[in-house]
């Protein structure tokens, strides 16, 4: 027999995609960065990210304000401070001065880049249809700016409990993705 798990459980299983930092810029100009956890790819071309992110976030009215931020792919190493750095509000909290971080200036959006991730994904807001029932962002990625170690370094992913997994080895089976050949590199 199998073991069972609450369905409102389901985000530890399915919940694949590292966790994020969100870098917003107001329209007062104060910067911010909020964990998230909650976030898929929607579309390959053009690239569509989806992204919850609430009023009860800080980050809510600078996305809805300005229609763009910057996703960023933080490493293992991060964890305390990604995890901090979900504790604290941007309200009070200058959160790249509070934990050692480097705002880099982006080239399509006037959220920062965060220096020390891996990945930064610059985004523009083309849907937010979904905003009000489900708190659901549907991002275009218009820029990708890549560490330059970052396939040797390690993603963080949460199991929605408090704890979370890192991933280590990477098996390459794109011999066998026959059918998805036009979307690999």
């Amino acid at each position: 027999m199998h073991d069972s798990l609450p369905a409102e459980k389901a985000y530890r299983i399915l919940e694949a995609g590292p966790v994020i930092l969100v870098s917003t810029r107001g329209t007062d100009g104060r910067t911010n960065l909020m964990t998230a956890g909650f976030h898929m790819m929607m579309q390959h071309a053009p690239p569509l990210v989806g992204v919850i992110i609430g009023p009860w976030d800080y980050s809510y009215q600078a996305l809805s304000d300005t229609g763009e931020c910057v996703l960023a792919v933080p490493p293992a190493g991060m964890a305390k401070a990604v995890v901090d750095i979900g504790n604290c509000s941007g309200e009070t909290d200058d959160k790249f001065a509070r934990f050692g971080l480097t705002p880099v200036a982006a080239q399509s959006v006037s959220a920062p880049l965060v220096d020390e991730c891996l990945a930064n994904l610059e985004c523009r807001v083309v849907d937010d249809r979904q905003v009000r029932r489900y708190n659901l962002w549907v991002l275009e990625v218009r820029r990708i700016w890549l560490a330059s170690a970052w396939q040797e370094l390690r993603l963080l992913h949460h199991q929605g409990d408090g704890r979370f997994s890192v991933d280590g080895e990477t098996l390459d089976l794109s011999d066998r993705m026959v059918k998805w050949r036009d979307l690999m590199d």
